[in-house]
């Protein structure tokens, strides 16, 4: 079975993710309680099945890491982006289960004051993710 769609379709839910992430936002903003809910949970069930299909696919090719080709400041970006993208991407489940847990158990103090560090987070690491795809399977140069 060939999978090597998964990266594209990862960065389309990643960017789904992100796209849920500020309708989320807008929504409360607005007081608009209920549909900041189904945004939130639209964000996570689209990061939930991109977890899912990074695996898969990391799984169809034996853990294998695609390498990035790009040189100097361009490599030294890359880099850094990747590090604080796959650091931070750790915390993402752990903040979005105790927000959603918090916020459907209407523990709206604790829920808002912890959605102000998760929320970035979150956002930073969906918005990197499709940034990542882009520079690993769009502008990636050609080795010489």
């Amino acid at each position: 079975m060939d999978l090597s769609f998964l990266p594209a379709v990862n960065a389309c839910l990643n960017a789904v993710a992100a796209s849920f992430l500020t309708l989320g936002l807008v929504r409360i903003r607005q007081k608009r309680e209920r549909e900041h809910r189904r945004a939130m949970l639209a964000a996570f069930a689209a990061s939930s099945v991109f977890l899912v299909f990074y695996v898969l696919h990391k799984i169809w090719r034996d853990w294998e890491t695609t390498p990035y080709h790009g040189e100097g400041v361009a490599r030294t970006f890359y880099l850094v982006v990747l590090a604080t993208h796959v650091v931070l991407a750790m915390t993402v489940p752990v903040f979005a289960i105790v927000l959603i847990r918090l916020g459907l158990r209407r523990r709206i103090g604790l829920h808002r004051r912890l959605a102000r560090i998760a929320w970035p987070i979150w956002m930073y690491v969906s918005a990197t993710g499709v940034l990542i795809y882009l520079m690993l399977y769009r502008w990636n140069p050609v080795p010489v």
